[in-house]
């Protein structure tokens, strides 16, 4: 009986663990650059740290704290954000005061949601993924995918195993065997999911490994702009998001 169980558990950790690596290899071709090229020379702002901290979402949220702090843009606590100054100043600005309307209000929320997707914020990863420093969308796409079944392959047999157990025969040597058996899927499954985590996560990050090195540079305190307390809020919020605001109001508005 218990054989019957361990057919498609073998086959579903087979099969999840080898799209892994396959998808490991073309993810390590694609990401590969002869070298990362200096922040200066790919444009590395504030919008592009918060890409690679953070993805779209967090240059959205960049966009929406710059403009408020500037008074563009007011940002209720109860979820509605209210334009100010119609006048953009960017691309991004531009393309995020047309996002609310022409009513000039919106929900905050559903404004974060319709921007995560705008071209013009897909356009920054688009550039920093060409010059190496952000893992492509696709690659990340397919990379979680992959891990995410293989993560389901060891539920499986796990499962299966505990099927295999309760239906089997109750004599202690079958139940031996059935967990011989079945510690092959369970050991090439986790086993693969370990070696992830060292080789494969790094491809579910914003950041490539070169756009991890530019973030680090970025969290050295820089001479510079030390005195410069709106850039050093608004470089917060591009690497760590909104808990870095110390407005509880403006925390609770980016909230919804």
């Amino acid at each position: 009986m218990w054989l019957l169980l361990l057919i498609p558990a073998c086959i579903a950790a087979v099969l999840t663990c080898l799209r892994l690596v396959r998808i490991a290899a073309t993810a390590d071709a694609l990401t590969g650059v002869d070298g990362p090229r200096p922040a200066e020379a790919v444009g590395i702002g504030l919008y592009e740290t918060a890409y690679l901290a953070g993805g779209p979402a967090r240059v959205v949220d960049l966009a929406l704290v710059l403009m408020a702090s500037r008074g563009r843009l007011h940002l209720a606590h109860t979820g509605w954000t209210s334009v100010v100054d119609p006048q953009g100043r960017s691309r991004l600005e531009r393309a995020l005061l047309t996002a609310v309307g022409p009513d000039g209000q919106c929900r905050t929320g559903e404004l974060r949601r319709a921007m995560a997707a705008h071209p013009t914020v897909m356009e920054v990863g688009a550039r920093l993924a060409l010059a190496g420093l952000a893992t492509p969308a696709a690659v990340q796409e397919s990379t979680a995918a992959a891990v995410r079944h293989v993560r389901q392959a060891l539920l499986l047999a796990l499962v299966l195993l505990g099927a295999a157990l309760t239906l089997g025969s109750p004599a202690a040597e079958d139940a031996v065997a059935a967990l011989a058996w079945f510690s092959l899927p369970v050991i090439l499954t986790s086993g693969t999911l370990l070696m992830a985590r060292v080789d494969v996560y790094p491809y579910t990050r914003w950041a490539s490994p070169a756009g991890l090195e530019v973030l680090r540079e970025v969290r050295v305190p820089r001479q510079a702009v030390a005195g410069d307390r709106d850039r050093e809020l608004l470089t917060a919020v591009a690497m760590t998001g909104p808990a870095a605001l110390q407005d509880a109001r403006l925390r609770a508005a980016l909230r919804h």
